[in-house]
């Protein structure tokens, strides 16, 4: 018997809580991205994708969206693990995709690939590089996962999140994403979206176009999210969260806001780079 998308959610949420390291945004996160991307699908992409999906998914993209962080600890799948990243230099602040990237096995190299292989089908298992551009595309827009490659991402930093102990990495991809939901939403992921997608529409919808874009005849432009991330790292996560401290109201309330516009900005370009792909808009004729 299938589990229902509630349980499935439920024990991939306390998975997530037991294991550690670059998980991206918790399942929260990576759900919302693709909630959010969904609802911006032109009809071509969303007919495509739901073919893609496996059947358990119910043509919902958001039920399979952390799947990458699933498997990538299998034996079979361990080289899927630097996908998830991508390293920057202790103290750097800018990106460079030669410097961070070995061989394109990080995450804006991941992205390059499994979108390459939705353009061109053939020999791919296209529901694994759907699942993977997903996910990946939420990963890139956590600033910490460009963060510096002497303290994992934030990984290495320990301290604590009001009363609980964690590590700052942790703090970005679950923390105050919890907190907000339990502060603002009524501890309900689905009242966080319907936020977000409300802001989408009104408050950043001058800053849509700006984020959907990508140079012509480009279908993936990740350099320019990971440059993002890093500065918001930055400027942001590391700030004023030294290993030992504690964390609280002001850092939460502060950083809320970028925590939120990143989540956001990975669904408006996930679902533009899906669009894309599978709903192109034809060039224009020479007069």
């Amino acid at each position: 018997m299938g589990l229902s998308l509630r349980t499935w959610v439920a024990s991939i949420l306390l998975l997530t809580h037991l294991v550690h390291g670059a998980l991206g945004w918790g399942v929260d996160g990576h759900y919302a991205v693709c909630k959010i991307a969904q609802s911006y699908f032109e009809e071509k992409t969303l007919v495509a994708v739901k073919k893609i999906l496996p059947v358990y998914a119910n043509g919902e993209l958001a039920a399979v969206c952390s799947w990458p962080d699933e498997i990538k600890r299998r034996p079979e799948w361990s080289c899927t693990y630097a996908l998830h990243f991508v390293n920057t230099p202790d103290n750097e602040c800018n990106y460079e995709y030669s410097r961070g990237t070995h061989n394109d096995k990080c995450v804006t190299g991941a992205i390059f690939n499994y979108t390459s292989q939705l353009m061109f089908q053939f020999h791919y298992n296209l529901t694994e590089a759907l699942m993977f551009v997903s996910h990946f595309m939420g990963d890139i827009h956590q600033p910490l996962h460009e963060g510096f490659v002497g303290d994992q991402g934030g990984n290495k930093i320990k301290l604590n999140w009001y009363e609980q102990e964690t590590n700052l990495h942790r703090v970005w991809d679950n923390k105050i994403i919890e907190s907000a939901q339990e502060k603002y939403y009524n501890s309900s992921l689905s009242v966080m979206i319907h936020s977000l997608q409300h802001k989408l529409k009104y408050a950043w919808s001058n800053d849509v176009p700006s984020w959907e874009s990508c140079p012509p005849h480009k279908s993936a432009c990740p350099n320019p999210y990971a440059s993002e991330s890093i500065d918001l790292a930055c400027k942001y996560a590391y700030k004023n969260a030294a290993p030992g401290t504690t964390l609280g109201d002001d850092y939460f309330l502060s950083r809320l806001p970028i925590v939120e516009k990143r989540i956001a900005q990975g669904g408006i370009r996930l679902a533009a780079t899906l669009n894309r792909i599978f709903s192109p808009k034809p060039s224009i004729a020479a007069a």
